[in-house]
């Protein structure tokens, strides 16, 4: 099968343009442990179980102390708005 001139460059161009997407994506990766956050990269290990467990007892307790701080002003909003309200004759 013959293809004309302008097919081939055309799939030239496509070759020669995923051959440039591929280096420059690996010229990302290649660099990727020796910058800024390198030795934190090469330090970091996976969580003991124990660990994740602390961790997951923290979060839900931020979670809920935030939580219930929200419920407490929203309380405090539909129960003593009105009445401050009322008392100032609003």
């Amino acid at each position: 099968m013959l293809f004309n001139d302008g097919a081939r460059m055309r799939e030239k161009n496509i070759i020669d343009r995923a051959w440039d997407v591929q280096k420059r994506i690996e010229d990302r990766v290649k660099h990727l442990g020796k910058g800024k956050y390198g030795r934190v990269l090469k330090m970091a290990r996976k969580p003991t179980e124990e660990e994740y467990y602390r961790t997951s007892k923290i979060t839900f307790l931020g979670i809920l102390i935030i939580g219930l701080i929200g419920f407490v002003i929203y309380i405090l909003r539909t129960l003593l708005a009105p009445l401050i309200l009322s008392k100032l004759g609003l």
